[in-house]
């Protein structure tokens, strides 16, 4: 494996580039050069899962103020289940850098989700362990943090549905959604939509589709009334 590719593409230098190739092992590879003293990825992939756990704990706790243990819950456990975190493994081509056994690689293991979400779990132990947690949670606020301010996770939590209980808690509130703006050409558009409550402004969302801005004023609107 390139180690210093990765460091590159990534924009952080191991002081231990070993950890590294620690985090890319795969037990398969162990197995097959057990004349040579390597470690596999697995205690590493321990001690990552809990990184990221309190990483996206810690993002969400502060960024969502208004929201309740239960939705907090219910939003880390898709940000941090195995489909989550393969599709950040692939998008840093981390199945590139992993260390597998002949048989291993030859059954397509280089692209099996979950040696890609052990990998990048293990990816964040090794840099936990080297460079502190300052700098794993600066890796997740780079790689991950920005996908759920974007919304990749919006279809987990129904804010819609949120402001309309939110709302009913009293009588006779009645919430609408109108797209007031839309902006750019149609291969690249964007909606910007205003949520009210008996007519009266309460948020405004703006997303790449109209569901996504609605879910976003509502998130909005969520904030300002709780």
């Amino acid at each position: 494996m390139n180690i210093e590719k990765l460091q590159q593409a990534i924009n952080i230098q191991f002081n231990d580039a070993s950890l590294i190739k620690q985090a890319f092992t795969h037990s398969s590879y162990v197995n097959e050069h057990r004349d040579v003293r390597y470690a596999d990825n697995e205690r590493l992939e321990f001690l990552g899962d809990a990184v990221l756990e309190l990483g996206v704990s810690q993002y969400l706790y502060r960024e969502n103020e208004s929201m309740e243990e239960g939705h907090l819950t219910k939003l880390r456990a898709a940000i941090v289940c195995e489909a989550s975190l393969v599709k950040f493994a692939r998008e840093l081509h981390f199945g590139d850098y992993i260390l597998l056994g002949k048989g291993e690689e030859q059954s397509g293991g280089r692209d099996r989700p979950a040696l890609l979400a052990d990998a990048f779990e293990a990816f964040l132990g090794a840099l936990y362990l080297d460079r502190g947690f300052n700098v794993a949670l600066q890796f997740l606020e780079h790689y991950v943090f920005p996908k759920i301010d974007k919304g990749a996770f919006s279809h987990v939590m129904d804010y819609k549905s949120q402001l309309q209980e939110f709302v009913q808690q009293e009588k006779h509130q009645v919430v609408t959604y109108d797209i007031v703006k839309e902006i750019g050409p149609s291969h690249d558009r964007e909606f910007v939509t205003e949520v009210k409550v008996n007519n009266k402004l309460v948020g405004t969302g703006t997303g790449r589709s109209k569901k996504e801005a609605e879910q976003r004023a509502a998130k909005q609107a969520l904030d300002a009334l709780r």
